[in-house]
C-alpha cells in the first residue's frame, strides 16, 4: 500500500516538472506603438527641368532649332555659375507631326518636333528667379518639375526621427496608464519607410521677361517608428 503512493507522488512531480519551465520560459508581454515625427527646414538649393520644343517642316531642322537654343541656355547658365555638375540633359527627342486624320484619307506628315531637356540644380536660390527669367528669354519654352531642398538634409531627418520616438514614447505611457501597467525595456525599434522628404506649398511661376518671382517656402521631412515595449503589471 504504501509502495503505491510512493509512485503516485513520483509522477506528479514528473508531469509538473514541465509545465513550470514552460512558465518561466514564456515571452513577456508586450505593448507596440507608433510614431509620426517632422521637421521644416529653409531650402538652400532647387531643381528644375527646363529645355526648349521645336517644330519645323525637316526633322533636321527641328533639331538644330531645339539644339541652338539648348546651346544658348547652357551658355546662360555658365553665366550665373551653375556648375557643370549640375546640369544634366534629361530628355532628348524627335517626332513626326501629323495633319488631323479624316475618315477618307490616311495621317500625313506635315512636320516634326524636336525637344531637348535639361535637368538643373541651383543651389544660389537669390539667382534662381533671374536664371528662370534669363534662360526664357533665350528660347527655352519648357518649364517643369520645380523642387526645393536642403543640401545637408541628414540633420533635419534625425530631427524628425527624434520627433517620431518622442511621440510614439508619449502614446505608450498614455496607454500603459490607462491600462495599469508598466513599461519595461524597449525590445525593438523600426523606422518605417525611411525618413522622407515631402513637397511644400510654392509659389506659381509665372513666364517673364526678366525675371520669374518664386517663393521659396519650407522643405520637409518626414519620419515614422514602430516600437516595442515590455509591458509588467
Amino acid at each position: 500500500m504504501f509502495r503505491m503512493i510512493g509512485v503516485v507522488l513520483a509522477l506528479s512531480v514528473v508531469a509538473a516538472g514541465p509545465l513550470h519551465a514552460q512558465s518561466q520560459g514564456s515571452e513577456p508581454a508586450r505593448l507596440t506603438v507608433s510614431g509620426s515625427g517632422e521637421a521644416r527646414a529653409v531650402p538652400d538649393m532647387a531643381t528644375i527641368t527646363l529645355g526648349v520644343t521645336a517644330e519645323a517642316e525637316t526633322a533636321s531642322a527641328a533639331l538644330d532649332e531645339a539644339s541652338a537654343v539648348a546651346g544658348r541656355i547652357l551658355e546662360r547658365l555658365s553665366e550665373f555659375e551653375v556648375a557643370e555638375r549640375d546640369v544634366q540633359t534629361s530628355g532628348l527627342s524627335l517626332n513626326p507631326v501629323y495633319s488631323d486624320r479624316r475618315e477618307d484619307e490616311e495621317p500625313r506628315i506635315t512636320g516634326f518636333r524636336a525637344s531637348n531637356m535639361l535637368s538643373v540644380r541651383v543651389r544660389d536660390l537669390d539667382r534662381l528667379g533671374d536664371i528662370l527669367g534669363a534662360v526664357t528669354g533665350d528660347g527655352a519654352n519648357q518649364l517643369s518639375g520645380l523642387s526645393f531642398g536642403v543640401s545637408d538634409s541628414d540633420e533635419v531627418m534625425n530631427e524628425a526621427r527624434r520627433d517620431a520616438v518622442a511621440d510614439a514614447r508619449a502614446k505608450a505611457d498614455l496607454y500603459a496608464e490607462a491600462a495599469g501597467v508598466s513599461l519595461g525595456r524597449i525590445l525593438s525599434i523600426d523606422e518605417e519607410g525611411g525618413a522622407q522628404p515631402y513637397p511644400m506649398p510654392m509659389a506659381e511661376m509665372r513666364m517673364a521677361a526678366d525675371s520669374v518671382p518664386v517663393a521659396r517656402g519650407e522643405a520637409g521631412f518626414s519620419a515614422d517608428v514602430r516600437i516595442v515595449y515590455e509591458i509588467t503589471q
